[in-house]
């Protein structure tokens, strides 16, 4: 059983991010929703890559989304923080963005995220 070091799976990461954004990038009519997983929180933001600016963001650290997420499981945290992204970026005219997952997996809390900024009116 071969066990990899923290520094070599954010190396891998990274790498798998780089060959992503290779062929995603944000326009200003569709922006690019980019999503961070630590261990604990999770982050999203909305990136105009053209004018190199986010527009909207969301995170798990925040005041409002801390009272909405206190005591439920980290994937229903992700769900508030993609519906929270989703009205944020709705305020300032964004209706669709193009996803990049970060070079993690589709699947629980990025997944969950996704799921979240969908039902909060975000097309992608």
């Amino acid at each position: 059983m071969a066990s990899s070091s923290s520094a070599e799976r954010r190396l891998s990461r990274l790498r798998r991010h780089r060959r992503v954004r290779k062929r995603l990038s944000g326009t200003p009519d569709r922006p690019r929703l980019a999503v961070f997983r630590s261990l604990r929180h999770i982050y999203a933001q909305v990136i105009d890559d053209a004018a190199g600016r986010t527009l909207a963001s969301a995170s798990t650290m925040e005041p409002e989304v801390r009272g909405k997420v206190g005591g439920t499981s980290k994937r229903e945290q992700a769900q508030v923080v993609g519906r929270v992204v989703a009205r944020r970026a709705q305020d300032v005219g964004i209706g669709a963005v193009v996803f990049d997952r970060g070079g993690f997996r589709y699947h629980g809390r990025v997944k969950a995220l996704a799921d979240g900024a969908r039902e909060g009116g975000l097309e992608f």
